[in-house]
């Protein structure tokens, strides 16, 4: 990508770790994602929504609940798509925890885990790091 990639907030909400939240953003063309918090763990999916079904096309693993300090305090979640809408961003508290990459069927996140999905490409290196986020919007 280049300098000038913008991203647009599409989904923007409060939430505090732990307790059980959905958060879902759909792009204009179909992509969606999906943030929930289980009570345990924090995940981000990428989602193909077929015949009104939800499919799970990838899962990254963004936090377990009993590592989180502070989960008494308000966290702000937004959800992040790029102008094409081929990239979606998660972002807690403004800091990028995860993205999918649509286009190139593609996943990572700060956490590097778990491993890639039979459906998407099964990359060896799944970290999100500010290299890898500079090389694709800075």
């Amino acid at each position: 990508m280049n300098n000038e990639v913008k991203l647009i907030i599409y989904t923007e909400e409060a939430l505090h770790v732990g307790q059980t939240t959905s958060i879902d953003s759909e792009a204009d063309n179909g992509n969606c994602v999906v943030f929930q918090d289980n009570g345990e763990t924090g995940y981000f999916y990428a989602i193909d929504k077929v015949n009104e079904e939800l499919v799970v096309l990838d899962a990254l693993h963004i936090y377990n609940v009993k590592d989180v300090v502070n989960t008494d305090e308000q966290c702000l979640v937004k959800i992040l798509w790029t102008e094409d809408h081929s990239i979606a961003i998660l972002s807690i508290n403004n800091y990028y925890h995860a993205l999918f990459d649509f286009a190139n069927h593609r996943g990572c996140s700060r956490t590097g885990f778990p491993e890639a999905s039979k459906v998407w490409n099964n990359q060896t290196n799944r970290q999100l790091t500010d290299a890898v986020l500079d090389e694709l919007f800075f």
